[in-house]
């Protein structure tokens, strides 16, 4: 809010510029060339300085001006003046820089954020009197340009007085980013980095150590709260946490209570965003406090104070880290300090001399008493922002003058020259010069360009210090929040099949896709394997071998019952029967050829639709030739009307019709309703994707066994009722047995595919469909085939009636 006064102060010139002239204390004269605070020249700088610095501001609202001299000195401010002199000097003894122009300079000591209006009042005053309505054009203040002064809320107070006339300040002391605002401060620039580049630097450092447990102290001035807003706002998605804030400190504040809030937090790392005189009472709090093993972030401001680390017991608060430019060192200086320490008699104290020879503000009643060394061993952080300030200036200046004799028709008279001409073209943000023994950057509002944290190392840190609010989780554990801030959080272990990705989201578990797996705990997630029986594995290929030599033997034995059809082997098995189960088996053997090679609808579909219906019509055919026998020899006396309708209607044939019919229309209804298909079955094995045929409707699938159970029932029942008959028409115990291997072995099947998850299990299934035919093949026809080849004198007319009439002799004793 100060820096609205200027504001107000413009607004109301005319005032303070009456006060201006009769306030005694505010007569300016400038007739000793050879004073610390002026030097007369054909152009001008300002400079701000803080050469006393007042402990406590009172916001009193007056005209009154601060007579700095008063309050507590400030040899750093002084070691500043002398600097700015030492650049003039240095500029004006140049040959290439600004030849034949003379800078001269007016100083003032500005100590106050409010009471030091009279120093800028002097600089935008032409002949002692100020006209805030001229144009630029006319417009000609007493400077040129000016540099300073110290510090944020100063400069924010009175840069307004300055900027709205394009006056050029050049600042060698004020970070805060608002500043940087082009449209409120069109004719600032800076020569040091701004908040908005150290907080940057200091977030880079907490991360860089894996810190996210941090306090932010700061003063009560717009330095600091700049700082804390930029901090506030760059840690956004930096995993760091803000776990204490305070703006609170000042001469008065409560430090202890401020350490004590720290430490009960268990926060260790502290970021000190402080003028220079609160961060040191800070610090001095914290080892009276027995504060210990602490990491301090100093800001630019206090980083390279030289009275901390003399202090008793500094070493026991811990690591101080401080953020600050490289120090560069100025040629000459100390030669030039030493010969203006030479025409001083230092160590006379004529204050009240100086003080009634100078105007206000521009006395110091201590800079005589303070020898060459003492001046150059103070604090040098801002010695070359000032010097890079001063050059920055010049060289505006010489490219306006003209000064490489190149002829431009815009170039101004030299008596007309206004500060305008310094910022209006851009003449000051982008000058580009190499000041001597160094190279600035080209545009200023510098940053801390170049600075890297690589192959950084603190001194004296062995062990990096813990500031962290829990504990990091380790490799595959989630963070689960607790609390208010993000930093805090327990650790859970992510189940099979998730993982949890720190980079993306380290609270969250996520899934793995279905194509992949993971144990529990993990942080990434494999590929599965795609697993099917392939046709080049051995399971498969001597499935396929057998298949094909089943099928190669069931067409064997259809040409030879074809060639011995008339005969009574042939006729007694069944006759043309006999080829409607061959060619069932055969078509149901194909079946197995589809169980192998990556499952499709189409695969699916003719792997168990092919085989369950064809295998149904063979045992409808057994079912029929079971009860025809019986029919023949047990049933026709009792019931001969049935037994003749039967033969006339070949109700053989109606059943084996009737019994397709209804199976085929139930295997139409299982693949229609919910159809076979290829499904990856991913539930099974955690590493594995099987690629299996899911069989359908369990309703439907269930209908379809159930009828194909029944016919086999049946004709296990009529076989086991005709167990009696001829040996030659005696086909109770080949039936019962291949019943029996059928049913055995595809409960086995469905027991083991219940139990048992593997890809193997459709080599399973298809060897039960082998087994079901061989059982048919083997104790059905692979006997009759024997006797029509190797006993052929068994395959007569002869042959069967004799054992019709043993059989009818044998009925008749019983």
């Amino acid at each position: 809010m100060l820096h609205k006064i200027s504001k107000y102060i413009y607004t109301h010139i005319t005032v303070i510029t009456v006060y201006f002239w009769f306030h005694k204390s505010l007569i300016y004269k400038f007739k000793h060339s050879t004073s610390d605070f002026s030097l007369e020249g054909d152009y001008l700088l300002g400079g701000l300085f803080p050469l006393h610095e007042i402990e406590q501001e009172t916001t009193l609202f007056s005209a009154e001006t601060t007579e700095c001299f008063r309050h507590i000195s400030s040899k750093s401010g002084y070691h500043m003046l002398q600097v700015m002199r030492f650049a003039v000097e240095e500029i004006n003894n140049s040959t290439t820089l600004l030849p034949n122009v003379s800078l001269g300079y007016e100083i003032f000591d500005h100590c106050s954020n409010t009471k030091n209006f009279n120093s800028a009042l002097s600089f935008i005053s032409k002949n002692g009197s100020i006209r805030p309505k001229e144009k630029l054009n006319n417009y000609q203040p007493k400077v040129i340009a000016l540099t300073g002064p110290y510090g944020s809320t100063r400069t924010m107070t009175v840069a307004p007085l300055f900027t709205m006339d394009l006056i050029p300040m050049v600042n060698y002391g004020a970070s805060t980013s608002v500043l940087s605002n082009k449209l409120q401060y069109p004719s600032f620039v800076r020569t040091m980095p701004s908040n908005k580049d150290l907080i940057e630097m200091i977030i880079h450092l907490i991360r860089w150590f894996g810190w996210n447990w941090v306090a932010f102290i700061g003063s009560q001035d717009d330095y600091s709260s700049d700082g804390l807003k930029l901090f506030n706002k760059y840690i956004n998605n930096t995993g760091i946490c803000l776990a204490y804030q305070e703006e609170g400190l000042s001469p008065n504040a409560n430090y202890s209570l401020t350490l004590k809030k720290i430490d009960k937090l268990n926060i260790n790392v502290i970021v000190v965003f402080a003028l220079p005189q609160y961060a040191s009472k800070f610090i001095k709090a914290a080892i009276a406090n027995n504060i210990q093993d602490k990491v301090w972030i100093a800001s630019n401001a206090w980083a390279m104070n030289q009275q901390l680390p003399r202090e008793p017991g500094i070493a026991k608060i811990g690591t101080i880290i401080g953020i600050a430019e490289k120090l560069l060192s100025l040629p000459g200086f100390n030669e030039f300090v030493y010969k203006a320490r030479g025409t001083t008699d230092v160590g006379h104290n004529d204050s009240e001399g100086a003080i009634k020879s100078k105007t206000c503000n521009q006395a110091c009643d201590y800079c005589t008493l303070l020898t060459a060394e003492e001046i150059i061993n103070e604090n040098p952080t801002l010695s070359f922002s000032i010097y890079a300030a001063i050059y920055t200036i010049s060289h505006a200046l010489h490219k306006v003058l003209k000064c490489d004799m190149t002829y431009r028709i815009d170039a101004p008279p030299s008596t007309q020259l206004g500060p305008f001409w310094l910022s209006g073209r851009q003449q000051l943000s982008q000058v580009a010069y190499n000041p001597p023994g160094h190279r600035l950057p080209h545009t200023l509002d510098v940053n801390l360009g170049g600075t890297s944290m690589n192959l950084l190392r603190v001194p004296g840190v062995e062990h990096v210090p813990f500031s962290n609010c829990s504990v990091e989780c380790k490799a595959g554990y989630s963070r689960q929040p607790e609390g208010f801030h993000s930093c805090c959080f327990s650790c859970e272990k992510c189940p099979p099949n998730s993982y949890v990705n720190f980079s993306r989201d380290p609270y969250t578990c996520f899934p793995c896709a279905e194509s992949e797996w993971s144990d529990e705990g993990s942080t990434t997630c494999k590929a599965r394997s795609v697993v099917y029986p392939q046709f080049t594995e051995i399971p498969s290929i001597i499935v396929m071998v057998s298949a094909a030599c089943l099928i190669i033997l069931l067409i064997a034995i259809f040409c030879l019952f074809a060639y011995n059809y008339d005969t009574p082997v042939v006729k007694s098995a069944g006759g043309s029967m006999c080829f409607l189960m061959l060619t069932s088996l055969i078509l149901s053997s194909i079946s197995v050829f589809f169980f192998f090679g990556k499952p499709t609808f189409v695969f699916c579909l003719l792997r168990n639709a092919i085989f369950v219906f064809f295998f149904t019509v063979c045992i409808s055919c057994l079912t029929v030739r079971s009860f025809q026998i019986i029919c023949v020899f047990k049933m026709a006396a009792q019931f001969p009307k049935v037994q003749s309708l039967w033969v006339k209607h070949n109700g053989q044939w109606l059943f084996i019709a009737f019994a397709t019919f209804v199976h085929l229309i139930s295997c139409v209804v299982w693949m229609t309703v919910n159809p076979v298909k290829a499904i990856a079955d991913s539930w099974s094995f955690k590493d594995q994707i099987m690629l299996i045929c899911e069989m359908g409707n369990a309703i439907t699938f269930t209908i379809v066994v159930f009828l194909s159970w029944v016919l086999g029932f049946l004709c296990l029942l009529f076989s086991y009722m005709g167990r009696d008959l001829p040996k030659n028409y005696n086909e109770a115990k080949s039936i019962t047995f291949s019943l029996i291997l059928y049913f055995l072995t595809w409960i086995a099947y469905f027991t083991a595919y219940l139990i048992i998850k593997s890809k193997y299990m459709v080599i399973f299934n298809a060897m039960a469909q082998i087994s079901s035919i061989n059982g048919i093949l083997f104790s059905y026809f692979i006997p009759k085939s024997y006797i029509i080849i190797f006993q052929q004198q068994k395959n007569t007319p002869a042959y069967f009636q004799t054992s019709i009439q043993n059989y009818t002799q044998t009925i008749s004793r019983t």
